[in-house]
């Protein structure tokens, strides 16, 4: 690879993993992300973050549900040519920006299948200073694995290694949070809840 990896998520994908961590902020929450590497033979190599799926937002490190969740998600989005290629984590405290054992474990099950695999951390920091700005960065924070095989801050924030495919979604996302649109966002817990859902 002659390039340095970026990773480009589209709006929906991300929106939906910033109104997860909404509906529920009292409680840490967690979700895949979905996508495909592309540029493997080019200066400019590429993990597109396509669609995500929010988890859960109640015992996110118990094994048996996490694995059931998996599973159905890679069955039904291989169809589509896509694969788990990452992972989202919001802490439980919105003062806290540590990447946490469960991120990091949960990360690296889904390094072993993808190894360009992204871990992206909520910074509440940022999404509480993206109402008094027009910020089109994204509100989270991007680790990688290192030389040392360890998760990584990528640069401050991320950098332009992580970037959001259509400039305006943090306006999209403000217009949602006002609207409360997390309300309409059900992760599996729900689904285990409610097949329905």
């Amino acid at each position: 690879m002659g390039g340095e990896l970026r990773y480009e998520i589209e709006q929906n994908a991300y929106i939906k993993l910033v109104l997860h961590a909404l509906k529920h902020k009292t409680s840490a929450v967690n979700g895949v992300l979905l996508g495909r590497f592309s540029g493997e033979d080019t200066s400019n190599p590429v993990v597109e973050v396509v669609d995500s799926v929010p988890l859960f937002h109640s015992q996110i490190g118990l094994l048996p549900p996490l694995e059931i969740a998996l599973i159905m998600i890679e069955e039904y989005y291989a169809s589509q040519g896509l694969s788990i290629v990452g992972y989202f984590h919001a802490n439980e405290r919105f003062d806290d920006f540590e990447l946490g054992n469960v991120a990091k474990n949960i990360g690296d099950h889904i390094n072993r299948y993808f190894p360009q695999a992204a871990l992206l951390l909520l910074d509440n920091k940022k999404l509480e200073a993206l109402a008094k700005g027009k910020d089109r960065n994204p509100v989270m924070q991007l680790y990688t694995k290192d030389a040392t095989r360890s998760w990584k801050l990528v640069g401050s924030g991320g950098g332009n290694q992580l970037s959001i495919k259509e400039p305006s979604a943090n306006i999209l996302l403000l217009d949602y949070i006002s609207s409360e649109k997390w309300q309409d966002i059900a992760d599996f817990d729900n689904h285990l809840d409610d097949i329905s859902k």
